[in-house]
C-alpha cells in the first residue's frame, strides 16, 4: 500500500460546512478529507457533530453552507441513493437491518441477483453471502433470520452488505462498539485489505487505542466545529482527549469505596434452556457488580429472565427478600428493579417521542391530572432529570431521534432513575458513548451506589469491569464460572474465566 500524492485531489471531502437543525447548530465550518488509501479518524464527544458529518457524507442531510467535493469537484447528494452510486457505503452505529428477511436479502437488498426469468438466485445470493462473511471470518448463516441476532452479529451483517457494494468510500460509524477482540482483530484485517484496494475509510470509534491501531489521519470536532486535521503518529491518547473535550478531563473511572449492605437482589439457579444455566449471585446494596463474559456468554439474557421480559424454565428471584413471579416486568417494576437495556434505541427509547415523553413513560400514572396527563408535570420531571444528567438538548419537546448517543443513554437512565429503584441492571453502559460521556454515566453510577443503589453492570469493556466493579460475575457458554473480588480482579483472570481456561473464582 502506498500513501497517495498530497497532490491529488482527495476521493471525498467536506469544505467549509455547516448544518442546523432548529436552534441546534450540529455543524460549524467543518473541513474534512478522505484521501484513497487511508483509514481517517473522526474523533470527539456525543454531540459533537460526528453523527452529522457521517449523514452528511451519506446524503442524508445537505448543507446549509459550504461544499461536499468528490475527487476535487462539487457534488450535491440529493439523498442516500446519489451517495450510493457515487460508491459511498456507510456502516451506522446503530443496526438498521430489516428484521424479518434473511441475512442475505439484507446484505442484498435491491441487488438480489437473478436466475432465468428474472427469479432472485437464492443459491448464488446464499454462495456470495458465504464467501463475504469467509472474508470476515465469521460463521452465520446466510439464510438465518435478521430477527434475534445479536447486537454483534447485526454489525457483522451491516459491514458484509458494505464491501458487498465494492465502495470508493466506506465509512464506519462504531463499528466495533460490540465486537469481541477476536472480531475486531478480523475487522481490522478487512479494513487493511480495503486500504490495499485503494478504498478511502473513515473510521468513527470511541476506543482511542483503536484510533491509534488502524488509522493515519485524525479530525477533531468539538460542538460542532472543527479543531484539527493531522497525522495519528506522534499524537498521545491525552493530546486526542485533550482537542475532544476541550478541558481537563477527571478520572474516566471514579469509583467510591462504600461498605456494601443488606442484599438488595438474589438470583437463585435460574435456567433458561438452551440458553443459561443454574446461574446464583446476590447484589447487594451500595455495590457495583459486574456480569462480563465473551458476547453470547448469556449475560443479556440473565439480565432479561431477571427483569421479567423473559421466562426462565428454573430457579427463582428475589428483590430484597420478595420473590418475583416469573415473566412480568410490572412485578419487577413495582418490587423495585429497573432495566437500562444494550440496545437503547429498539428496547430502551420511543425513538418517534420527544424527550420528555421519553423520561415520563415509566411514571405515567404519578404524571396524570385526572384522566390526563400533565404536561406541565411531564415536562418539570424531565427537566429535573435532564439538569441532574447534563443532558444536552435543545427543547424537552424535542425527538429523542435528535439527540446524540451519549444522550439518548441519559434519557434511559433518566426514565428508569425516576422510578426510584433499589436495584439498577444496566447492560452495556457505556457503549457507543464518547469518553467525557463516560466519564459522566461512571460518575453517576459511583454516586448512585453510594446513596445505596445496588447495581448490576453487564459491559464488554473489561477497563470499564475493572475500573468500576466490586466484583467480577464472569459467564462462559450459559453458566457462571468465576466470582472475583476488585483486589484480584485482573484481564487475566477475567479473560481466563470468559473463554473457559478457568472455572474457578480468584482466590
Amino acid at each position: 500500500m502506498s500513501e497517495p500524492a498530497p497532490s491529488a485531489p482527495p476521493t471525498l471531502a467536506l469544505v467549509n460546512v455547516s448544518k442546523s437543525f432548529g436552534a441546534v447548530q450540529a455543524l460549524q465550518g467543518v473541513n474534512l478529507e478522505l484521501r484513497a488509501g487511508q483509514v481517517h479518524a473522526l474523533a470527539g464527544e456525543n454531540g459533537a457533530g460526528k453523527s452529522t458529518v457521517v449523514k452528511t457524507f451519506a446524503g442524508v442531510h445537505r448543507p446549509d453552507s459550504g461544499e461536499i467535493l468528490l475527487d476535487g469537484r462539487p457534488v450535491t447528494f440529493s439523498g442516500p441513493g446519489d451517495a450510493q452510486h457515487a460508491g459511498v457505503a456507510v456502516i451506522y452505529q446503530e443496526p438498521t437491518l430489516f428484521p424479518d428477511l434473511s441475512v442475505a436479502e439484507n446484505i442484498f437488498m435491491g441487488r438480489q441477483p437473478r436466475a432465468r426469468f428474472g427469479r432472485i438466485d437464492r443459491r448464488a445470493m446464499h454462495a456470495a453471502t458465504a464467501e463475504l462473511f469467509g472474508r470476515l471470518g465469521v460463521s452465520l448463516d446466510p439464510q438465518q433470520p435478521a430477527r434475534g441476532l445479536s447486537i454483534a452479529d447485526q454489525q457483522v451483517v451491516e459491514i458484509a452488505k458494505a464491501i458487498s457494494r465494492d465502495a470508493r468510500v466506506l465509512i464506519m460509524d462504531e463499528p466495533t462498539a460490540a465486537l469481541t477482540g477476536q472480531e475486531v482483530a478480523r475487522l481490522f484485517s478487512v479494513v487493511r485489505t480495503l486500504q490495499e484496494h485503494d478504498c478511502a475509510i473513515l473510521f468513527i470509534s470511541h476506543r482511542l487505542e483503536e484510533i491509534f491501531t488502524i488509522c493515519q489521519q485524525v479530525t477533531t470536532l468539538r460542538d460542532g466545529k472543527w479543531i484539527a486535521s493531522e497525522p495519528v503518529a506522534g499524537l498521545t491518547a491525552d493530546d486526542l482527549v485533550q482537542r475532544m473535550v476541550g478541558r481537563e478531563l477527571g478520572a474516566l473511572y471514579p469509583k467510591q469505596d462504600v461498605a456494601p449492605g443488606k442484599v438488595a437482589l438474589k438470583v437463585s439457579r435460574l435456567t433458561r434452556e438452551g440458553v443459561f444455566t443454574d446461574v446464583s449471585f446476590e447484589v447487594r446494596r451500595g455495590e457495583i457488580v459486574a456480569l462480563a463474559g465473551l458476547v453470547g456468554a448469556g449475560r443479556s439474557e440473565v439480565a432479561r429472565a431477571v427483569f421479567g421480559v423473559d421466562r426462565w424454565d428454573a430457579g427463582q428471584v428475589e428483590v430484597a427478600g420478595r420473590r418475583l413471579p416469573p415473566a412480568s416486568p410490572t412485578a419487577a417494576m413495582a418490587a423495585g428493579l429497573a432495566l437500562v437495556p444494550e440496545d437503547r434505541r429498539q428496547q430502551g427509547l420511543v425513538m418517534d417521542g420527544s424527550i420528555e415523553r421519553n423520561i415520563g413513560l415509566t411514571q405515567l400514572r404519578s404524571l396524570r391530572r385526572g384522566p390526563l396527563i400533565s404536561r406541565k408535570a411531564e415536562r418539570d420531571r424531565a427537566r429535573d432529570w435532564a439538569l441532574r444528567l447534563q443532558l444536552k438538548y435543545g427543547r424537552l419537546s424535542d425527538g429523542v431521534g435528535v439527540l446524540s448517543g451519549g444522550n439518548q443513554q441519559k434519557v434511559v437512565l433518566a426514565k428508569w432513575l425516576a422510578t426510584e429503584p433499589s436495584v439498577l441492571i444496566v447492560d452495556e453502559p457505556t457503549r457507543g458513548i464518547d469518553v467525557g460521556t463516560k466519564a459522566e454515566v461512571h460518575r453517576l453510577l459511583s454516586e448512585l451506589a453510594a446513596q445505596d443503589l445496588a447495581v448490576l453492570m453487564i459491559s464488554s469493556d473489561l477497563p470499564e469491569v475493572l475500573g468500576m466493579a466490586d466484583r467480577v460475575l464472569v459467564m462462559y457458554e450459559g453458566r457462571l464460572v468465576a466470582e472475583i473480588p476488585r483486589d484480584k480482579a485482573t484481564e487475566e483472570t477475567v479473560m481466563a474465566a470468559a473463554t473457559g481456561s478457568s472455572g474457578k473464582a480468584a482466590a
